[in-house]
């Protein structure tokens, strides 16, 4: 599903025009990177929880060559999703 497909739900279920829908799914998205640029973590109710971790200095593989590399220390978004998610997603 893309964003578009997103907006075109807002627009079929809620009843506001294509312009409001876009507009508010980009005030949502842009308050959820806004607060995960902080490293604050953002819950939703019955969805998860979306959080930043950082990730330490570590040995990898190059897959072709076998060569070992460093990889360098940084921060990544993680996914946990809620009870209820797990219930109606992952069956």
């Amino acid at each position: 599903m893309r964003k578009a497909d997103i907006e075109d739900k807002l627009f079929e279920r809620v009843g506001i025009s294509r312009k409001e829908s876009g507009k508010i799914l980009e005030m949502i998205l842009s308050l959820i990177k806004e607060t995960l640029r902080k490293k604050e973590p953002v819950k939703i109710a019955g969805f998860g929880k979306f959080i930043v971790r950082k990730k330490n200095t570590r040995t990898g593989r190059n897959p072709k060559t076998g060569q070992e590399i460093g990889i360098t220390p940084r921060n990544v978004v993680s996914f946990k999703p809620s009870q209820g998610f797990k219930k109606r997603v992952l069956k």
